[in-house]
């Protein structure tokens, strides 16, 4: 077995070599279990306001509740398009709880991509914070949405919130004007739900682990997003994978409490793999509504000790960069877990001279609820791969001829396993698998002799530059130490002579940088091929809800400024 599958080799002693899913009967067991054992446990703290896993418990059977008096038949999906509130996770588990199907929404998504996902899903109701109805307003008519729920960021902190709702509203001016009374769609708002829903008859419904649970949308940085069906065992076999994989440090804690920042948003399933986890093991989560604003995340850090860390490489070092972070009190952060997109050496570097934590890089995908492959736990050194596969993941990487490749051979990275999602919703996903059953990732990896796999890019960000392979976050991670360089995007564009070139973006840290220094780093620092043939400056870099880079929105910008190359 470890012949095969030398990563075994590597697991901690009190890691297993496998989970087992099917110790539970549905997601809603799971989720029962965790208020069972940790019911007067803290569940969440936003803006200084406290939830145990009593509240959210009573709480979701409340939304429960109210959802099933709608009438909606079992499996209808309910859309939820919030940030990281407190409303947020008991709305989520009200919507499984009743028997429903959730698509979470990303609150930024313009008009056109808000149409695409609730009509793609076909969903019948929505939970929306009013900051976002405007979007909403724009496309409802062209939806299936029969029904809004409507919130107010502050609808579940109590006297507080009557605060923050109206600094929200009336001293930042977040809310944009919005109408939504019109007489085909039923508005309802949140805290009615919970007052009607609590004085509402709950019929549990039978479930099974084979049902779905989640259309979770792709970021679509290829076009239109897809909606993979996550089922109810991907959602417990996630939480318990993750949950197994930290067990060699999160067993040391002696602490009655573990503090987990959740400042990447719930609807992107790296934040929501994190919480399934979380409440497996009883942990607080510290809600970040806008890590955008540094300043005021720093603030809150500053409030209560924190454990767990997970965060995408751009918020690391986000934070980093503002100098009053240092000052934190980091003696009780055992977990740094960087992942959404390729960790750099130079962050990884500042963050543990600046916290005494290493940074912990790993890899997911939402396909298989952000679980894949991660370091382990234990390991002081930032080694740049994404680690092992963990716990009843299988790994396979192949060339372009289906074929498996050697050790330390590059190729398209196949997983398999129990949080593996079964395929697309309204799509043929028969060419996203193998003969044999493992999906087709497409990101081009390598593997060692001791099973660690090393990301080398995504498999359509490939640039082939004279027969070559040239990655781009290789050359970003070589030009970021470039001195003068804040950050920057590679991506190739069409060549006479070599097929592909290679352009950079640049956001410079201020007018000494020139191109011809920029060329000059990158021919002392990378092979002739992989120099960057083009560079333009730019003052910000496109980027997803998670601060990856939007290569595709690059190639776009490079089309339209050059319409005739």
């Amino acid at each position: 077995m470890t012949l095969n599958k030398p990563w075994l080799a590597q697991y901690p002693k009190s890691v297993p070599k496998t989970i087992d899913p099917d110790r539970y009967g549905s997601i809603v067991e799971l989720y029962e279990e965790c208020f069972d054992r940790f019911r007067l446990h803290p569940m969440s703290i936003c803006m200084g306001v406290t939830h145990t896993y009593d509240d959210i418990d009573k709480a979701s059977l409340a939304v429960a509740a109210w959802l099933q008096a709608q009438g909606l038949p079992q499996g209808s999906v309910v859309a939820l398009m919030m940030p990281n509130v407190p409303q947020y996770l008991p709305t989520m588990i009200g919507i499984l709880r009743a028997g429903y199907v959730c698509t979470p929404v990303n609150p930024l998504y313009t008009g056109r991509e808000l149409r695409h996902q609730l009509n793609d899903s076909g969903a019948k109701v929505i939970f929306v914070v009013d900051n976002f109805a405007q979007a909403l307003e724009q496309v409802i008519d062209e939806t299936q949405i029969k029904r809004i729920v409507l919130s107010k960021m502050g609808d579940m902190m109590g006297l507080k919130g009557i605060l923050v709702n109206t600094i929200i509203r009336q001293v930042k001016r977040l809310v944009p004007k919005y109408k939504l009374n019109d007489p085909k769609h039923e508005v309802t708002k949140f805290p009615d739900v919970l007052k009607k829903g609590k004085n509402l008859p709950f019929q549990k419904p039978k479930m099974t682990l084979d049902q779905k649970a989640f259309l979770q949308y792709t970021g679509g940085t290829t076009g239109l997003s897809k909606g993979a069906i996550l089922s109810q065992r991907n959602i417990v076999a996630g939480a318990m994978q993750s949950e197994a994989w930290t067990r060699p440090i999160t067993s040391e804690i002696n602490e009655v409490y573990i503090n987990m920042v959740m400042a990447l948003p719930l609807y992107h399933i790296f934040a929501f793999m994190l919480s399934s986890l979380g409440m497996r093991s009883g942990y607080t989560f510290i809600l970040i509504p806008n890590p955008r604003d540094i300043p005021g995340f720093i603030k809150t850090l500053s409030k209560q000790p924190f454990h767990i860390f997970p965060a995408v490489n751009t918020l690391f070092k986000g934070l980093l960069d503002n100098p009053n972070f240092k000052d934190l009190d980091f003696s009780s952060l055992r977990i740094s877990q960087a992942g959404g997109m390729a960790a750099t050496e130079q962050t990884a570097a500042r963050w543990l001279e600046v916290t005494g934590c290493a940074m912990v890089e790993g890899w997911g995908m939402t396909e298989g609820v952000a679980v894949g492959t991660a370091n382990v736990v234990t390991d002081r050194k930032f080694n740049g791969t994404i680690g092992v596969p963990i716990p009843s993941v299988d790994v396979i990487i192949i060339d372009e001829d289906g074929n498996r490749v050697g050790v330390n051979e590059a190729g398209e990275m196949c997983v398999k396993g129990p949080n593996v999602t079964s395929g697309y919703l309204n799509r043929d996903s028969s060419e996203d698998f193998t003969e044999d059953g493992y999906f087709r990732t497409g990101d081009i990896v390598s593997m060692d002799e001791k099973g660690y796999f090393r990301l080398l890019d995504r498999k359509k960000d490939m640039i082939l530059v004279s027969g070559f392979n040239v990655f781009p976050n290789e050359v970003e991670s070589v030009m970021l130490d470039c001195e003068g360089i804040l950050d920057c995007a590679v991506i190739g564009i069409p060549d006479e002579r070599q097929g592909e070139a290679v352009k950079i973006y640049v956001i410079p840290a201020d007018n000494n940088v020139t191109k011809s220094s920029i060329k000059e780093f990158a021919l002392d620092n990378l092979t002739g091929y992989k120099c960057p043939r083009y560079i333009e400056f730019v003052t910000e870099l496109p980027k997803s809800n998670v601060g990856k880079v939007l290569r595709q929105k690059l190639r776009e910008k490079h089309m339209a400024d050059n319409p005739q190359r």
